[in-house]
């Protein structure tokens, strides 16, 4: 008997969006409440955002050894097990060294459980059935970024408070998500269709493995093949130059003291502002960005977009220089800048499906997140540091300069005008 994709679908999406969200956001504020300095924990944190840049190169051999479901199954319960090794490993003295180590671990898992996930929902699914659930998958993806980003940091916040050991509250937190991602792991063993026959596809593969590798090598050569690959590069490594400066900071920047420069906010009240407000903006600027582009095409929206998500950087100039302490002020500049953020994101995606078109377009989009991670992680390892030595304010009006970089590459970029364009339906 066939399961349903509502049985699986939403928890498999939750449980992909959670341990990146871990690892590169959850991390950075956790390293902070430690005592680390600005430039440690960006640096520490966007090293191991590394791991996602190179996932396209392990990605073909995850179709070789074991099934999907197989692969979903085991990178879960390594998820599970490596956030509990983060909570036993935060009481010890060499704490940065072991969970650094481990956040490396969940990286490489969560990355290949990406990998195995994305192509069980492709095998799994009709072709109707993957095109209705993709708004569904993206939006428990999303949930899972408001439960690491907003509810996990205002509870290890409240626990701060109400036990005064920064170290526990944090340890308790991790303990917390190590139990959900088990009982994923658990509910996923009886949920997911098995829809693979193991023995005929290791018998395939023994058979193709030349075939694939040379296959995985043609599609990476035919992607530098493309015409303006390069011009393509530099825009997938621009477009968010100013944003991977600033997402790496930005909560830094709420958590430091005045005396410093920053809001002196609260774990608690950091978790609501990027957790809930902070997320809700960014999921609603995303679907004005994905209306606008339906109706306009892509080429027409490009500048307009790169405008939103560079402009809306103002309001940090102005909370640096200010420090205000009305905390539903700050609520409503972050809200400004992740609407503008959510909008003008929509036209990176779209430019990197727009580019994959042709033969081995899964492949090339790889490529191209590839490229999105890579263009996150450079910058953010030099953030802190760059903060440190100008401080807040400054740093803030750099990334605006920075800006300049996104608007100067637009008018070399060639997008055929009706791309992203909603087809337009006869009454009949």
């Amino acid at each position: 008997m066939r399961k349903s994709p509502w049985a699986w679908i939403p928890t498999l999406y939750f449980a992909e969006g959670i341990p990146y969200v871990v690892v590169m956001t959850v991390s950075t504020i956790m390293y902070k409440r430690f005592g680390l300095t600005n430039t440690q924990v960006t640096f520490f944190t966007s090293l191991i955002g590394f791991v996602w840049v190179f996932k396209g190169i392990w990605s073909p051999f995850v179709e070789l050894f074991k099934t999907k479901r197989s692969w979903i199954l085991i990178t879960q319960m390594l998820i599970g097990a490596g956030l509990g090794g983060v909570a036993l490993m935060i009481p010890v003295p060499f704490y940065l060294q072991a969970t650094l180590a481990l956040f490396i671990l969940l990286a490489f898992s969560s990355a290949t459980h990406d990998i195995a996930a994305d192509g069980f929902y492709m095998i799994a699914l009709k072709d109707s059935e993957q095109s209705f659930f993709v708004g569904i998958r993206s939006t428990f993806y999303r949930f899972a970024n408001i439960m690491g980003q907003g509810v996990l940091i205002m509870f290890a916040g409240y626990l701060e408070e109400t036990t005064g050991n920064i170290k526990f509250a944090w340890m308790i937190t991790f303990f917390i998500l190590a139990g959900i991602f088990l009982m994923l792991f658990a509910y996923h063993r009886l949920a997911l269709p098995d829809i693979e026959h193991q023995s005929e596809k290791l018998d395939k593969n023994n058979l193709n493995k030349t075939l694939i590798f040379n296959d995985f090598i043609d599609t990476f050569k035919s992607f530098f093949q493309k015409k303006g690959v390069f011009l393509a590069i530099a825009f997938m490594l621009l477009y968010r130059f100013g944003e991977a400066l600033l997402v790496k900071i930005s909560s830094l920047f709420m958590l430091d003291p005045h005396s410093v420069g920053g809001l002196e906010l609260s774990t608690k009240e950091v978790g609501f502002v990027y957790g809930t407000i902070g997320v809700i903006a960014l999921i609603l600027g995303g679907i004005a960005g994905g209306i606008a582009i339906s109706r306009k095409g892509l080429k027409f929206w490009l500048l307009p977009m790169a405008l939103c998500i560079t402009l809306p950087h103002l309001v940090y100039i102005y909370l640096s220089f200010f420090q205000p302490t009305n905390f539903i002020l700050i609520n409503a500049a972050v809200a400004i800048e992740q609407f503008g953020y959510g909008f003008g994101f929509t036209a990176y995606m779209m430019y990197m499906i727009y580019f994959s078109e042709g033969k081995h377009k899964t492949a090339h989009y790889a490529i191209c997140t590839a490229f999105m991670a890579l263009s996150m992680s450079l910058p953010g390892m030099l953030a802190g540091w760059l903060q440190e030595k100008i401080g807040y304010e400054h740093f803030f009006i750099f990334i605006m300069i920075c800006s300049v970089t996104t608007w100067i590459i637009i008018p070399f970029i060639k997008i055929d005008k009706n791309f992203g364009k909603k087809e337009k339906t006869l009454d009949t």
